[in-house]
């Protein structure tokens, strides 16, 4: 019984480190430059952010490249009636034209890609 016991302890460990090891980006050096590379093998550029204070190894892969599908224009409305005064919005003015995007149908998107006055825009929650 002890026997099973230390190779379940072993087993633990093992699957611990790998996740754990896994979780973090390599960082890579060129040309006076900082990169971590994703899962995916893409490269970012956090040169910037090091220049800053900001630890090369602290940094995870995070979600990734297209981890959020961004609200679809098309299913938004011009409800300027019955709206409840307790909506929350985030408000995009713009010179001519201004839109609100109600913060609940934003919550499972993180983005709404849009337009204002003719121009394209982004926006995040």
């Amino acid at each position: 019984m002890e026997r099973k016991n230390k190779f379940a302890i072993f087993i633990l460990f093992s699957v611990f480190f790998l996740v754990c090891s896994a979780s973090f980006a390599q960082v890579i050096q060129k040309d006076g430059k900082t990169f971590i590379e994703d899962r995916t093998g893409e490269k970012w550029d956090i040169t910037q952010a090091v220049s800053i204070g900001f630890k090369p190894n602290n940094f995870e892969f995070g979600l990734g490249r297209n981890a959020f599908s961004p609200l679809d224009d098309s299913l938004l409305q011009d409800a300027t009636e019955n709206i409840s005064r307790r909506l929350r919005i985030l408000g995009v003015p713009g010179e001519n034209e201004t839109k609100a995007f109600a913060v609940n149908k934003l919550r499972g998107h993180e983005i709404a890609n849009s337009r204002i006055d003719n121009k394209p825009i982004a926006a995040a929650y």
